[in-house]
């Protein structure tokens, strides 16, 4: 049995002023009519002949009843529900999950995916999942390695080694966000793939790992978990030792240091983390909502709020809200949380 959990968290900082701490980007309809999650939710659906259960969620305490009423719109019942009091990156999560698995089912695999992902074909999802069912059950950290299609700066990459099976290779390095004339090296020579951060594993396999290179974030969540409720198919994470744990990325903290790591590449899925507007405008028509464009040219317009008139715009982004407007060149939309940054500091927190 494969155990999808859907990660919730994350700001979307660079989806501002539609994502917000209240509502991140995870739980708009940012392409097409479907909200990110519901699309995650229903990508669960392809799995064919694999035996999945229902998706778990690990969301912030203020947002299970998103989570629910999403679930409830897409027909299904959660199998679980985590609640974070406070974001603590992956890795935590990942310590949290795999307790709660194990000890529901520890022959199973847990399938640990982002909620706000888009992958325009979901079938082919589940067959690079299905590539990675062996490994996952001989022992090995497996990862996805999505194919690149340009010298991409705002993704990590993963490096591989020799094929262990077909399209599945060992894990040479983790490399960060290259500078543009790294990122071109990395994509010539095809061996490096881009960095999706979705996670197939065995529990005991993650369990000795995070005890080997993270004990201290694994028992943390450990004495989180016995002083936690849990209710209603929910977790509440206890507060004020969850807090303790130290906010690591599951990369860093274990895939990095890990000896039987795998990567399943190159994955050819449509796959984008639409972390910016400008991702979004490459999947997405060039206007939406109360828009008038006259004369422009690689330009994505976005009101959810009043109109927007734009006239001769190249290369530009406007985005609409009731209460803020964003105007940012294509080029510069990675630095969109600069001016989230800059609210907090000015105190501009009903904006935030």
């Amino acid at each position: 049995m494969i155990y999808p959990v859907i990660m919730c968290g994350g700001a979307g900082k660079r989806l501002w002023p539609v994502s917000r701490k209240n509502t991140p980007k995870q739980y708009h309809a940012l392409i097409g009519e479907r909200t990110m999650l519901q699309d995650t939710i229903a990508r669960m659906g392809h799995s064919q002949d694999l035996k999945i259960a229902p998706p778990s969620f690990v969301c912030a305490g203020a947002d299970e009843h998103s989570v629910r009423a999403q679930c409830k719109d897409m027909g299904i019942a959660p199998h679980h529900i985590i609640l974070e009091p406070v974001g603590r990156n992956t890795a935590p999560v990942a310590a949290i999950v795999t307790e709660i698995i194990h000890g529901q089912d520890p022959d199973g695999l847990v399938l640990l995916l982002p909620a706000d992902h888009y992958i325009a074909d979901p079938d082919a999802f589940w067959r690079c999942v299905e590539h990675g069912i062996d490994m996952a059950s001989q022992n090995h950290l497996v990862t996805f390695g999505i194919h690149p299609t340009r010298p991409e700066t705002g993704y990590g990459y993963i490096r591989k080694k020799a094929a262990l099976a077909d399209m599945v290779f060992g894990v040479d390095a983790f490399v960060e966000k290259p500078d543009g004339a790294t990122a071109q090296r990395y994509v010539d020579s095809g061996d490096y793939f881009w960095n999706a951060g979705i996670f197939l594993f065995a529990p005991q396999t993650m369990l000795a790992a995070l005890k080997a290179h993270a004990p201290d974030i694994l028992a943390l969540c450990q004495e989180t978990l016995e002083a936690s409720a849990h209710k209603n198919g929910c977790t509440y994470l206890d507060k004020q030792v969850f807090a303790k744990c130290p906010a690591q990325s599951l990369d860093y903290a274990v895939m990095e240091k890990a000896q039987k790591v795998a990567v399943v590449a190159p994955v050819d899925m449509g796959w984008d983390d639409l972390g910016s507007w400008a991702a979004i405008s490459d999947v997405s028509p060039a206007s939406h909502g109360d828009v008038l464009a006259i004369d422009c040219d690689s330009s994505y317009l976005r009101s959810d709020g009043p109109l927007i008139a734009g006239i001769g715009l190249e290369n530009m982004i406007v985005i609409a809200t009731n209460d803020a407007v964003l105007i940012v060149p294509k080029d510069k939309a990675q630095d969109v949380k600069k001016i989230v940054n800059l609210l907090k500091d000015k105190g501009r927190d009903e904006l935030l």
